[in-house]
């Protein structure tokens, strides 16, 4: 198993995320059992401070000897079993003896055995311990009865005071002057007669006890309550452990998947250089997993391309610079015959065989500068860019190529002064050949036509030839590529050309296309090349 996951960067995920899942609901679970659990123990203390405030202030007030007789006395009429304990003979942590010291009161679960309460005396020495195994309503009456005999031993301008003194934050009490509202007469004629009344309110989940005290007159009616029933876990507590859950989890993602995205990234990144031209670029493997092994193999695969592209460029250079050899012989030989002869006809053949020997020169120069185009993307050469004048580089071809046509009009549009970021050298090559390509087909007239936007150089060189046709729109750019099958002069061409083109387009970033010329009819052929900052090394492609 352990090998399958470091193998697999998917699976590994999945498996992190499931365990980061589990861990986060078991720690949300828990955080929410132990809130409920400390609200639970601080509801508890709360409604057992008054009755062992109550306790406790009574055993303050008797005599030390009478304080065993009175405990078994409210030991019968509570159902509770209180008991006067010195505090050395308890074992007791820290926490505790810290509660206890402070006033509170320590409520203890003891399984099937009930509760058990205890609370320091006043002269912290001593212990007050309540062991009860159940709340009832006994207990209630007689903490009620119990708590009304001490409030009416004192007059009624001190009920209040005494009351204060066993008062908790929990259990809500007060004296009236008049009967509580809400009871009805049957209710009301039991308070008369000295009873306890203990009243529900189902909807909330509450009670409270109601007694009159002796006496009369001022502070005679007594309320305790309502006593709320314990909530376990209120809606907006759920709410906020619910959206920290959220926010774990988000987070616990973000963090799984940011490293794969990261990984994903730089190997997009090294694809897309290598798309343009830097077959040299390799990803960093930085583990065995299946995102290394693509790497490796993206690497391996990038290796061999390089690798076999060189060869091929290599090759074509070197088959080239091997033609001229015996081209330059062949002229030699020809220059000699036509030194030793003055016969017409074979004039006319050697003027036919030097006019062969001149276009496969021309074929050697093209393939020559093709590979050269190549060999520069493959070993990764950064080109060379300066700013260069567009009108006055079309003048140049034009001034170049004219004279070779004179039957066409070929003319630069009027326009602007347009400044492109490129290699002077081959951007004008590109020119100069779509120039060149527009001469064998107009019959006419060729334009030139230059346009510049923010961040693009755009060249247009029209004819009004017949075209090219939908379909091999995309195959003219392909090397060797021709519309027909004949090698005459009347068509002309190597067929590398448009190819080289492409070439030097993509080498700057660029791109070359070809749709019908609006205004000549024929083809028009579009170079657009992107601007960059000056100073800024193109990836040649």
């Amino acid at each position: 198993m352990r090998r399958v996951l470091a193998d697999s960067a998917f699976l590994r995920v999945y498996v992190l995320l499931a365990l980061a899942l589990l861990l986060t609901f078991g720690l949300a679970l828990l955080g929410v059992a132990m809130v409920d659990q400390v609200r639970r123990e601080h509801h508890r203390e709360q409604l057992a401070e008054v009755p062992m405030r109550l306790l406790a202030q009574r055993l303050e007030v008797l005599p030390a000897g009478t304080h065993a007789d009175w405990l078994e006395a409210q030991a019968r009429r509570l159902d509770l079993t209180p008991s006067v304990l010195p505090l050395e003979t308890l074992t007791l942590g820290y926490f505790s003896r810290l509660r206890l010291e402070r006033g509170k009161v320590l409520v203890q679960e003891r399984r099937e055995q009930g509760w058990r309460l205890q609370k320091l005396l006043p002269d912290g020495e001593r212990l007050l311990q309540v062991d009860l195994a159940s709340l009832s309503e006994q207990q209630l009456r007689g903490l009620t009865e119990l708590l009304g005999e001490w409030l009416a031993e004192a007059e009624s301008g001190e009920r209040r005071s005494r009351l204060d003194q066993v008062a908790g934050s929990g259990v809500p009490m007060t004296l009236g002057d008049a009967p509580p509202e809400g009871l009805d007469a049957y209710q009301l004629g039991r308070l008369v007669d000295g009873e306890v009344v203990i009243r529900l309110f189902p909807g909330r989940w509450s009670m409270a006890m109601y007694l009159a005290l002796p006496g009369g007159g001022e502070a005679s009616w007594l309320t305790i309550g309502p006593v709320e029933a314990f909530d376990p876990v209120p809606g907006s507590l759920q709410l906020l452990v619910a959206l920290i859950l959220l926010a774990v989890l988000g987070a616990t993602i973000y963090l799984l998947i940011r490293g794969i995205e990261a990984r994903m990234a730089r190997l997009e990144l090294a694809a897309t250089r290598i798309a343009a031209g830097r077959l040299d670029t390799r990803v960093k493997v930085e583990s065995g997993d299946f995102l290394g092994r693509l790497g490796m193999a993206f690497n391996g695969m990038a290796a061999q391309v390089q690798q076999l592209l060189r060869a091929q460029q290599d090759m074509i250079r070197a088959v080239s610079h091997e033609l001229r050899t015996p081209v330059a012989r062949i002229r030699f030989a020809v220059q000699m015959v036509e030194d030793m002869t003055d016969d017409p006809a074979v004039r006319r053949q050697l003027e036919g065989i030097d006019g062969d020997i001149e276009e496969l020169d021309g074929l050697v120069d093209e393939i020559l500068t093709y590979a050269r185009l190549g060999s520069d993307a493959v070993n990764g050469r950064e080109m060379e860019a300066g700013l260069v004048e567009c009108r006055a580089m079309a003048e140049r071809v034009i001034a170049a190529l004219a004279p070779l046509h004179g039957q066409l009009a070929i003319t630069l549009a009027d326009g602007p002064e347009v400044e492109a970021l490129a290699e002077p050298r081959y951007l004008q090559r590109a020119l100069q050949n779509l120039v060149a390509n527009a001469c064998r087909h107009a019959r006419s007239r060729v334009v030139i036509r230059l346009g510049s936007e923010p961040r693009l150089v755009r060249i247009d060189v029209e004819d009004d030839g017949p075209g090219v046709p939908a379909g091999e729109r995309q195959a003219i750019f392909k090397p060797f590529a021709r519309l027909d099958d004949s090698r005459t002069r009347r068509s002309g061409g190597y067929g590398l050309g448009l190819s080289i083109v492409q070439k030097v387009m993509s080498w700057h970033g660029g791109s070359v296309g070809v749709d019908d010329s609006p205004e000549l009819g024929g083809a028009r052929f579009t170079l657009l090349l992107p601007q960059r900052p000056e100073g800024t090394a193109t990836t040649p492609a």
